[in-house]
């Protein structure tokens, strides 16, 4: 599949999960897209929860929505971190808010779980989504289904339970860049 002409941001904070981030970054290069790891700042190396390091090629405050046609939200604890940067959430929701493809994995869909469209809904409320079990009743909490299985799509939204789980993750995101 060629995604040649696209451009996906990856979000990218301490402690993400190795897999979720990389395995992403490589099957979106192969396509022909071009990756951009996206942190709270540019340059910075963020080490993943064994220590792997990603350096931001962009800081989020420093793009915006319009230079993307999608977003990976990889889990392990970076969800955590990147909740706390005002930049990162922003940006998360000006692509939330154009309806541009956005793929959370694993504890990813707790960045969505927080209230920052426009009109003060969450990204998840109404939607079929699925996650890390650890994070279900965040979840739930934020107006979403819980749907447990490897993939569910709904809208622009892909989200998957566990790095077991990117091949599909990975072949539905695509398939909504191809469009």
């Amino acid at each position: 599949m060629s995604l040649n002409g696209k451009r996906v941001a990856v979000l990218v904070e301490q402690k993400y999960e190795e897999l979720e981030v990389w395995y992403p970054v490589y099957r979106l290069r192969e396509a022909g897209c071009e990756v951009v790891l996206v942190g709270p700042e540019a340059g910075k190396v963020y080490p993943s929860k064994l220590g792997y390091p990603a350096k931001a090629d962009a800081a989020a405050a420093d793009v915006s929505a319009d230079q993307f046609n999608g977003l990976v939200i990889p889990g392990g604890f970076s969800p955590d971190y990147i909740r706390r940067s005002g930049a990162m959430m922003k940006f998360v929701r000006d692509i939330c808010a154009q309806g541009k493809p956005v793929a959370a994995i694993c504890h990813g869909p707790w960045v969505l779980c927080s209230r920052i469209l426009p009109h003060g809904d969450t990204p998840l409320k109404g939607r079929r989504v699925t996650c890390f079990h650890s994070i279900k009743d965040d979840v739930l909490n934020a107006g979403a289904t819980f749907v447990d299985q490897e993939v569910v799509v709904d809208g622009n939204l892909v989200t998957s339970r566990k790095p077991d789980d990117l091949p599909a993750f990975m072949v539905a995101l695509m398939e909504l860049l191809k469009g």
